[in-house]
């Protein structure tokens, strides 16, 4: 999952073994049927029919929580109208024993399942729901198609086969990774069924649908077809649009793989959300193996969205390596109501977005500074968490109360550990190796359909590299001593420098200076860090709830509203903002001013150009 930080939104699996079977035949699928055609009060009729059941007791779930997410979502909030029917048509009795499970009696009777599923979109805060993980209904234009929001599951069964049939207008197409297995057509009613074919419960929920009015291009790149599917409401922007950027940049990402990966084909699905009604505000993208599907603001400019895409795609594109090509049974194995993570967050969402970086200097889409920049800033947010909390021990338990506020560091200090690993590899190996050829042999002894032991994976990249890189480990992923950055710069002959930049009003880069209450919709400055030269001036304090900004009043609805103002502020004008600190109103003011705040930057050293440093820098950029 990658989250950004936009102007309209601000930051805000435990090892389960195979199942037995739990039919009297093997051969039929469960059949999901999901009404697209009747859409009654914005609720998506479903209906799940298991082959015959031979317990007594059965239960049924929703997910609670899906991969690629850090967080307790309870999809079963969206769910309402449960029944569970008998062979006859006759309801059979059931107890609702939390959000998401349905547990029914007398199961030997069971026919099937129905039920009628809201979506996330159009509701006040989306219920903390990411939006790229959420699910849309708007009936007869578009259905963000989550499937884990839709289709749920029997216990014992999460391994058998699953056929979905999707009644649809005939006027939308569906925008998948996956292939139909049939499709019936039936155009003198005005409606379609497509048809879906997959081996397990696993990849119902890997494999998101996205259906609109056709809006839809596709490329090849080495072999792989990408394809690209935008619903924009108003018809801002188009795929043919958003295609040369994405094309260049994919184009790119293949070329750094080499022969990691032999994925055949892969889906981009974007939703561009309108900011002028109830929608989407969780803006960013997730991950599955195939497929990502992104989130963002329609009002932004072209070149605005290409940069968010090229940011957010990136970062999702690469998660085919991981974990698609290497995951644990934590991954392989999910349990979805009652999930325990893997260790291992380091690499599947920091090496991911430390790749994500990499490839674009190694491609020469950005310079040297531009890559030293972008690894500066993570340092610099990486410091507002708990630096000697071990990266394992926050990752096994970041849907924890204690550490679930950690989620975004694994974006930060995640990609640094893929830094810092990669810098000693390359200087173990003379230049020769570097993390994306562990990531390689990673791949070869693993692959996609082989995890691995969670605890075995350390000792399994010590043995594939260097018994040095066991020290590594114990000292900074497992253990509790922080990276010193500037003996891993020094290395590769760079070394940091302080000095004064610009940001904007209420963003630095990437890392925002407010935040927002998702229950009230109150914006409030944020704790813990330090401010801009203007917040300063203003006398901002961590904690203060944002009231009015030159007499507007701003909440999460409208806060892109108040960054774009902000933006347009004129230097030595009138800037008001009043605050409720502890429960007193206090009025701030100031004249506008550029924002500056001091930071520490990477710099090349003056060093000769044969220079074993120069030479082991260029092997870990370029090679």
């Amino acid at each position: 999952m990658k989250k950004i930080v936009y102007a309209a939104a601000l930051l805000a699996s435990l090892y389960s073994c195979k199942t037995t079977q739990n039919l009297s035949s093997k051969d039929q699928p469960i059949i999901t049927t999901i009404d697209l055609v009747n859409v009654t009060d914005d609720k998506v009729k479903v209906s799940v029919d298991p082959a015959k059941i031979t317990t007594e007791e059965i239960s049924f779930f929703i997910p609670k929580t899906v991969p690629g997410t850090y967080s307790t979502d309870n999809y079963g909030r969206f769910i309402e109208n449960f029944k569970a029917y008998d062979y006859d048509g006759n309801e059979l009795t059931f107890t609702h024993q939390d959000d998401n499970t349905w547990t029914i009696s007398n199961a030997k009777a069971l026919d099937k399942v129905s039920y009628e599923v809201n979506d996330s979109y159009d509701i006040e805060g989306e219920n903390d729901v990411f939006s790229p993980a959420g699910t849309n209904i708007d009936a007869d234009k578009n259905f963000m198609l989550n499937l884990h929001g839709f289709v749920g599951y029997f216990s014992k069964l999460q391994e058998e086969p699953y056929r979905i049939e999707i009644l649809r207008p005939d006027n939308l197409i569906a925008g998948t990774s996956l292939t139909p297995t049939t499709k019936d057509e039936n155009p003198d009613d005005n409606f379609n069924t497509d048809i879906y074919t997959v081996g397990r419960y696993f990849e119902v929920t890997d494999h998101p649908i996205m259906y609109a009015k056709p809006d839809t291009t596709s490329f090849d790149v080495q072999g792989m077809k990408v394809l690209l599917d935008v619903y924009s409401p108003t018809g801002k922007f188009s795929a043919q649009d958003i295609k040369p950027g994405i094309e260049k940049m994919i184009s790119a990402q293949k070329k750094f793989l080499g022969d990691i990966n032999d994925t055949e084909k892969y889906a981009i699905l974007l939703y561009l959300s309108d900011l002028q009604k109830k929608d989407a505000r969780g803006f960013g993208a997730l991950e599955h193996h195939t497929s990502t599907t992104v989130v963002l603001p329609e009002t932004m400019q072209k070149a605005q969205l290409d940069e968010s895409m090229k940011d957010v795609v990136s970062h999702e594109f690469f998660h085919i390596v991981t974990p698609l090509s290497v995951h644990s049974n934590e991954i392989h194995y999910f349990d979805y109501n009652d999930p325990k993570m893997s260790q291992h967050l380091w690499m599947y969402e920091g090496v991911t977005e430390y790749f994500a970086n990499l490839f674009q200097i190694n491609q020469g889409l950005i310079s040297n500074q531009d890559f030293y920049d972008r690894m500066s800033e993570k340092i610099a947010s990486s410091m507002n968490f708990d630096d000697t909390v071990p990266f394992t021990v926050m990752s096994e338990n970041i849907l924890t109360d204690e550490y679930k506020d950690s989620y975004y560091n694994v974006y930060q200090k995640g990609a640094l550990i893929g830094m810092a690993l990669d810098i000693r590899l390359r200087e173990l190996s003379d230049g020769k190796m570097g993390i994306l050829d562990l990531m390689k042999k990673l791949s070869k002894k693993y692959g996609k359909d082989k995890p691995f032991n969670d605890e075995d994976l350390i000792g399994d990249i010590v043995a594939l590299t260097y018994p040095e890189i066991q020290s590594f480990f114990d000292q900074y992923v497992t253990g509790e001593t922080p990276i010193p950055y500037n003996e891993f710069f020094a290395k590769v002959g760079l070394e940091e420098k302080s000095s004064m930049i610009n940001t904007g009003y209420f963003l630095n880069g990437q890392v925002p200076y407010i935040d927002g209450d998702p229950a009230s919709g109150e914006l409030f400055f944020r704790k813990g860090i330090g401010f801009n030269t203007f917040l300063e001036k203003l006398g901002v304090e961590g904690g203060d709830i944002i009231k009015t900004v030159n007499g507007t009043e701003y909440t999460i609805k409208n806060v892109y509203g108040l960054i774009t103002s902000s933006q347009s502020w004129e230097e030595g004008s009138d800037i008001e903002i009043v605050v409720d600190r502890d429960g007193e109103e206090i009025t701030l003011t100031a004249k506008a001013s550029q924002p500056q705040v001091e930071e520490t930057s990477i710099t090349e050293m003056e060093l000769p150009a044969d220079s074993p440093k120069v030479k082991l820098r260029e092997a870990w950029l370029k090679n």
